[in-house]
């Protein structure tokens, strides 16, 4: 039995978040889903639609509207995911983070105080520890130094969250996921692979030097992950508390492209490097090396089920329609 009934999940239709709507139903829960459907799509929650229990409204929390303000009254929890999830935008156009991620976040905290909803889950990610130097890297790893606006966004919104739980008893759960993939996966590495093979069999460009090393895990172990941390959470009495949600492995960007060539059935396709940094990362603020300590999860009796590779591959055949 869960400790909460009553949910929103903000950025619902999204990748991240339409596999823990998925997974809320499962449970019992009633779910309202506000998306502005930037990068989500409603057919990510068409098997939840089913259920009779989902609730989706289609609104942009960047707006403060008493709409969706309205949507908060007597919920139990808010997951908020609803961001903008491209770590290579934040270089180009920072904007776009400080609105998507920081003011969305602020008015999200301000539609709880004022709706007086106690507990707020928020997918924060590994990109707030910068290039760190000790790897793995534990929750408590300082100084947290983000080389991405991205990741500067996404600390901020941590420190607002402690700040919000501080001031006004709000609850807050902090999850600093690694790399998730899986089914419904608009962007990232994977995704780019595949789209460039499709256009090109011959030759794969790679962004860096193809040397960067990063911990993935699937989607599914993320959204049992994101559950166990809150029932542990709920459980005790912290006011806030932060998990890193990830594999205990790491794997090459030269790796994945090897995983997605043999998948896809290719051979002798010439990779072609592009680093965009002196360093040969594959882009500025792109972290190069990234491998999340979970021991702190794994001591509450979580632990995941694929590793790194394990988890690229289930999810290249899933974008490959395989399984």
């Amino acid at each position: 039995m869960t400790h909460y009934e009553n949910v929103v999940v903000t950025g619902g239709a999204g990748f991240l978040g339409s596999h823990l709507v998925d997974k809320l139903i499962f449970r019992g829960c009633n779910v309202t889903v506000i998306d502005n459907l930037s990068s989500g799509k409603i057919d990510n929650l068409r098997v939840s639609l089913t259920s009779g229990r989902l609730r989706v409204v289609i609104q942009d929390l960047k707006n403060v509207n008493d709409e969706w303000m309205a949507e908060f009254k007597n919920k139990d929890v808010v997951f908020h995911f609803a961001a903008n999830p491209e770590v290579r935008v934040s270089v180009t156009d920072p904007q776009i983070h400080f609105e998507e991620n920081l003011r969305v976040t602020f008015n999200v905290l301000e539609a709880m105080r004022k709706c007086d909803v106690p507990l707020i889950v928020f997918a924060s990610t590994s990109t707030v520890y910068g290039d760190a130097k000790k790897i793995p890297t534990p929750e408590d790893y300082h100084p947290l130094e983000p080389i991405s606006v991205y990741g500067a966004v996404k600390l901020a919104c941590e420190v607002l969250i402690q700040t919000y739980s501080k001031l006004y008893g709000i609850r807050g759960l902090i999850l600093r996921y690694a790399n998730i993939i899986g089914a419904r996966s608009t962007h990232g590495v994977i995704v780019d692979f595949i789209r460039k093979l499709r256009h090109n069999p011959k030759e794969l460009e790679i962004l860096g030097d193809g040397t960067q090393r990063k911990s993935y895990l699937h989607v599914s172990d993320a959204v049992d992950a994101t559950l166990h941390a809150l029932d542990v959470f709920v459980e005790g009495s912290l006011p806030c508390d932060v998990y890193n949600i990830g594999s205990e492995d790491w794997i090459s960007v030269r790796e994945i492209a090897d995983i997605i060539v043999e998948e896809i059935g290719l051979e002798n396709v010439k990779y072609v490097y592009k680093p965009m940094t002196a360093d040969g990362r594959g882009w500025p603020g792109d972290v190069k090396f990234m491998l999340l300590d979970i021991s702190k999860i794994k001591g509450t009796g979580w632990k995941p089920r694929l590793n790194s590779r394990d988890a690229v591959r289930k999810t290249v055949r899933e974008l490959l329609g395989k399984e």
